[in-house]
């Protein structure tokens, strides 16, 4: 039962990061980029952006997640739509594929229903146990159709 909850948790979870991306991976247009350290628009602090080019114009994107350090000159692809590439992300599997909030809140949900169901089947009521046991054990093959 365990393992298939397991794949069946996976199976959800890859489907959901497959088509949850934004901007979408399979509209989205992959480019170069280079991280380049400037200065945010709010505050007066150095950020890394990483910076491309589309359509002779340059994009420089905010390249800042958690766990991730980023270098200056540093080579790098980023994601994007056409019709919005000031949008772009930098395309790699900590931060586009793989978020934290959406690991934490996956595992939260495993282990929240996990419990849910543990906590159902685990006692029985007494009427149920006597209905299980009255009912004749019927020997089966194993692969029976019927």
């Amino acid at each position: 039962m365990y393992k298939s909850i397991a794949f069946v948790y996976l199976a959800c979870l890859s489907l959901y990061i497959l088509y949850s991306r934004e901007p979408d991976y399979f509209d989205g247009e992959i480019a170069p980029a280079t991280i380049h350290w400037l200065p945010d628009s709010t505050h007066s602090t150095k950020i890394p952006k990483a910076v491309f080019e589309f359509d002779t114009t340059e994009y420089a994107v905010d390249a800042r997640y958690v766990l991730r350090n980023l270098s200056e000159n540093k080579k790098v692809n980023v994601i994007y739509v056409t019709t919005n590439p000031e949008k772009a992300v930098v395309y790699s599997w900590w931060g586009y594929w793989i978020t934290w909030g959406e690991l934490l809140m996956s595992f939260i949900l495993l282990v929240a229903l996990f419990q849910v169901a543990a906590a159902v089947t685990n006692k029985p009521t007494p009427e149920a146990l006597l209905e299980q046991m009255s009912e004749p054990k019927v020997k089966r093959r194993k692969y029976d159709i019927d």
